[in-house]
Order: C-alpha cells, then structure tokens, then sequence
C-alpha cells in the first residue's frame, strides 16, 4: 500500500465494483482507453477478479483511493509500461499526478525499475500533459495501434528514466 497527502494507493477488492464500474462504464473515461466502455457490471467484476489474482503475486497496478471510494486505477500492466484511468469527477484536481508521483517512487526506488514507459493516445491532452509533469519523455509515435468499436487511434510514446544514484 502506498499514501499520498489525499490518496490511499492499495490492492483491488470485491468492494471496488461498484466504484470502478462507475469508471470504466463512463464513456467520457474510456474514450482513448483500449478497449470500450463495460457494457455492465459483470465485465467490471471479472476485471476485479483478475487482478485481484495478479495483485497477490505482483503489486504493481493499484487502486486509487480518494475519501473511502475507488476512483481509478494505476501502476505498471506489462513489463515496465505505465498506465493509468480516473473518474471524470476526478478530473483536472491534480489526483492522478500525486498517484503517479507515489507510483513512481515506488517502481524506482522500492523495486528498483531501470525505466518506466507509457503509451497515450495524442488527442489524449489530459494524460499526455500527466505524463509529461510526472518527467516522461515523448520517444516516438505510430499510426492507428489501436481499433476500438471500428475507430482508429494512434500511440505516442513516452519513457521516464530511473534517476541515477549520487556516486
């Protein structure tokens, strides 16, 4: 578990269906994510389930937590790739830029990652602008990585480097 000054950063539970279907239900959140909004809240459940699962192994994808509700989720999901979501009542506060800061403490110092990477849609003003206050660099892009109900959309990537230790 990981805490900032307004956030809890902690393992997914049962309890976070509601809450996290409230999220990835919303068109407006899913709207550059990979994949469509969760049609109901079984697709969210199964969702929690399954990193329920992973979680025990490997922490690295955390719940965020504001006030006692889930209203998001962050971490690393493959390798050293960052990614991250947020209830649009949640937007445009700072909350997601203090999760990501915790996060990447974490990554850097506590297990040691040479490097972090992201991938974010470029009309994604939002994230990218998110990414790039927490230090990421943009290193490349690509056309039309990902196709979701029959819409186009293009990658920019991003890395963040672990900082160097004082000699």
């Amino acid at each position: 578990m990981l805490k900032t000054e307004r956030l809890v950063l902690r393992g997914p539970s049962l309890d976070d269906v509601d809450d996290l279907f409230a999220v990835y239900g919303d068109p407006r959140v899913m709207r550059y994510w990979s994949e469509p909004p969760h049609a109901d809240r079984s697709v969210t459940e199964t969702m929690v389930k399954r990193h329920i699962a992973a979680f025990d192994h490997a922490p690295l994808y955390f719940v965020i937590e504001h006030k006692g509700r889930a209203i998001g989720r962050g971490g690393v999901h493959d390798g050293d790739e960052v990614g991250f979501i947020l209830g649009a009542d949640y937007w445009q506060q700072g909350l997601m830029t203090e999760a990501l800061f915790a996060m990447i403490d974490h990554f850097f110092e506590d297990l040691r990652f040479p490097q972090l990477t992201a991938d974010a849609d470029p009309r994604n003003a939002a994230s990218v602008a998110t990414l790039q206050k927490v230090g990421f660099v943009q290193t490349g892009e690509a056309k039309n990585t990902f196709c979701v109900n029959g819409e186009w959309s293009d990658s920019a990537y991003f890395t963040l480097k672990a900082p160097r230790e004082a000699a």
